[in-house]
């Protein structure tokens, strides 16, 4: 038993999760340049390079949620773990991105609420779905809403044209692809 207890751990400990772990790392710290504007540290920074710094952290992130599956998939790497970490990531990245851009006005708050909604709801039935023994992969939409909601966040973090365009296209496909994981999930019962 012991043995098996430290494959299960050994497997856990791969390239693929440590990415997954260091995304939800550095989460935090982008929002943190994001809100944190009036703190000491910050005196004498035009905001502009705390909207640098944090689109930097982003970009990181974002960079590393691409490889963190390449690999898995590569190497064949994947883990429940990771199953479990990955999303988790995902979200915690979107989320700060979101609740940073609704402090810096940049964003619709009906936009940004329609989509943590829609990743709230789809979040637990995913849980209800693995706890019935039912198959919750990830579609090609909910790949595709994910790209583009981090492309979205880095345009208004940026400050760039057409970034409420991009937040609204990635709203019409967040809701697509909770359309489809709920037609998914009920196709089987």
């Amino acid at each position: 038993m012991t043995n098996n207890l430290s494959k299960t751990k050994n497997k856990n400990l791969n390239l693929p999760n440590a990415l997954a772990m260091f995304r939800i790392l550095l989460a935090p710290l982008m929002l943190w340049f994001m809100i944190d504007r009036g703190n000491p540290l910050f005196d004498g920074w035009h905001s502009s390079w705390l909207d640098y710094f944090a689109g930097l952290i982003f970009v990181i992130a974002s960079v590393t949620d691409f490889f963190d599956g390449f690999i898995a998939r590569t190497w064949n790497q994947m883990t429940v773990l990771g199953s479990i970490l990955d999303p988790l990531a995902d979200k915690m990245l979107v989320l700060a991105g979101f609740i940073g851009l609704l402090v810096l006005d940049r964003a619709s708050a009906l936009a940004i609420f329609l989509i943590l909604s829609r990743e709230f709801f789809i979040t637990g039935l995913r849980v209800v779905a693995v706890s019935e023994g039912k198959d919750v992969s990830s579609t090609m939409a909910g790949k595709i809403k994910t790209v583009v909601q981090m492309i979205a966040i880095g345009f208004l973090l940026m400050n760039w044209p057409f970034g409420e365009l991009l937040l609204w296209t990635a709203v019409f496909l967040t809701l697509y692809s909770g359309y489809e994981y709920v037609r998914d999930y009920f196709k089987q019962l």
